[in-house]
């Protein structure tokens, strides 16, 4: 009796291994798992590459060559084997050492007693009450450094709660490292998400439009494949992402920083990357400070925008941009003058296109009628907008984020190979007037610069002409030029009258005339020559024409 019920029970944690569900009857042991309903993801303890440490961890079942999804205890690893998962007295999902000290818990406050947890084929562990069903946890809200498809990460405007995914901090330790992600509002219109380094902006995706993201040339592909973001009633934006044709593609944070779109190659059986966050120095938030752009197609990535110069320029020549650029010229529009009747001269704006825009944007007020003016009335719109206003210092208009505006410094400025954004930067009368007459003078200068090669390059060719076979030309007197038309007669005499055999060319032409070193012509390539016998050939039978082989 006793030997059966060992084996009945051996049975049963046979049985509970492969189930996808967690109870205070069914914990799970550090050599124990769960499997997910449709076999797509599994839970269990797992130690990181080159560690012996142990953490609770989600990773994909088939396909689980990549590190954990999810881990639980990522601040409070277990020395040894002897970790459980269970659910505790309270309701809460716990991991026990070896001397039953929690080490990590759900920390649901209002939970019940009777409660289970289980994870489901989207890799989302939940913890439930067992009567009514009610989700009360799930590590949905609690991500590491991936984000799973239909995983939400988020910020509420109102109470300032936010769901963030960070970095690991490196491939053996799984503890939280120095980057996160998150969404950041500036205005309820211009919604942008960040990674952080320690706090401080590492990289900046850009105005959100209702569509895609105008700071990411290839995001309107993305879009298509699931990237979304929307906001609700209570003041929370959700960020997502479901990519449909593809059941194992997600987002992870590397441990430097970057965010990688990662999917599952079925024709190379491996892991892909299909976008990646960083792609460049540029991308880099604020590599060239204070109205500063960057563009990583020149050399160097970093210069001025119009009407503004180097703080530092010995710094900024070494390629050091820390220190930035300044405004060379207030705006003349906005200047305290001491008559009330002094004419000023109105302020204009310099266009730059194809541009990620900077942070920190405003949203200028709506016109009543916006919805129904067209892109270009629109842009005139904002452009009169921050021209009434003295701390405008530039604008632009993007559809689905309409006018934006900025008054702080311009930072964080890309250029762009394909279109995004164009930036309009407001520039003082007298700049302009500068930037005018360096149009002027680099027209007329390439102008110049044009003909003045077209002169050099014909009168060179024109010298080239004159230095060619001319110290030969004294060898070709008339004398001479006499004795080569006598010899080429000559030869043609001796084939017409004395050769044995009658010979006619047929291909006379200055290429088949050869001279040697005495300037004695030479008859060659008789290949289409006609020859005839003496005697025919004095009475003309053309039926007797031999031709040569």
């Amino acid at each position: 009796m006793s030997i059966l019920l060992v084996l009945l029970c051996c049975f049963c944690l046979d049985s509970g291994s492969a189930t996808d569900t967690i109870t205070s009857f069914q914990p799970i042991r550090d050599s124990d798992y769960i499997i997910s309903n449709g076999g797509a993801f599994k839970l269990g303890f797992f130690s990181p590459v080159n560690s012996t440490k142990r953490y609770l961890g989600i990773w994909y079942n088939k396909k689980s060559v990549l590190p954990a999804q999810w881990v639980a205890n990522r601040e409070k690893p277990l020395k040894d084997s002897s970790g459980v998962l269970t659910i505790s007295e309270d309701g809460n999902l716990v991991i026990l050492d070896g001397q039953k000290e929690i080490l990590w818990s759900s920390n649901v406050t209002n939970s019940v007693a009777n409660s289970s947890a289980q994870l489901l084929d989207s890799g989302n562990l939940i913890l439930r009450e067992s009567t009514t069903g009610t989700i009360v946890w799930e590590s949905f809200q609690h991500p590491s450094d991936t984000l799973l498809q239909r995983m939400k990460f988020s910020t509420n405007v109102r109470t300032g709660e936010k769901v963030q995914f960070s970095s690991w901090r490196n491939p053996s330790d799984p503890s939280i490292g120095s980057f996160s992600s998150g969404i950041q509002p500036q205005t309820p219109s211009l919604v942008q998400i960040f990674i952080w380094k320690d706090g401080s902006p590492f990289w900046r995706i850009g105005p959100w439009n209702s569509r895609s993201t105008i700071g990411i040339p290839e995001m309107n592909s993305i879009y298509r494949d699931g990237f979304c973001l929307t906001e609700d009633q209570d003041g929370t934006y959700y960020f997502s992402c479901s990519y449909v044709s593809n059941s194992l593609f997600h987002y992870v944070m590397t441990t430097e920083g970057d965010i990688l779109a990662r999917y599952w190659d079925f024709e190379k059986d491996d892991w892909g990357i299909l976008w990646n966050a960083v792609k460049s120095k540029c991308d880099v938030y604020g590599m060239c400070v204070a109205f500063g752009s960057c563009n990583s197609q020149s050399s160097p990535i970093c210069s001025c925008l119009p009407g503004s110069e180097p703080k530092n320029t010995k710094e900024w020549s070494r390629g050091n941009w820390t220190s930035g650029c300044v405004r060379r010229t207030p705006s003349s529009q906005c200047a305290v003058v001491n008559s009330s009747i002094e004419a000023i001269k109105m302020d204009g704006f310099l266009k730059l296109k194809t541009m990620k825009v900077p942070d920190f944007a405003d949203s200028l007020p709506v016109h009543e009628n916006f919805g129904d003016l067209s892109s270009t009335n629109n842009e005139d719109y904002c452009r009169q907008q921050c021209l009434e206003n003295c701390s405008c210092i530039a604008y632009a208009y993007g559809s689905g984020t309409g006018c934006m505006s900025w008054t702080k410094s311009l930072i964080d400025i890309q250029i762009f190979s394909s279109s995004r954004v164009d930036l309009y930067i407001r520039d003082a009368y007298s700049e302009l007037d500068k930037v005018g007459d360096v149009k002027k003078v680099v027209t007329i200068s390439m102008i110049i610069g044009a003909i003045f090669i077209s002169i050099c390059t014909f009168l060179l060719w024109r010298w080239m002409a004159k230095q060619k076979d001319p110290h030969k030309e004294k060898l070709l007197d008339w004398r001479k030029r006499f004795n080569i038309i006598e010899g080429i007669g000559q030869g043609l005499l001796y084939h017409h009258w004395d050769s044995r055999l009658r010979i006619i060319h047929r291909d006379l032409k200055a290429g088949n005339i050869l001279f040697d070193k005495e300037l004695n012509p030479k008859i060659l390539d008789f290949g289409m020559a006609m020859i005839f016998r003496s005697s025919i050939y004095a009475y003309g039978f053309s039926d007797s024409l031999i031709f040569p082989a």
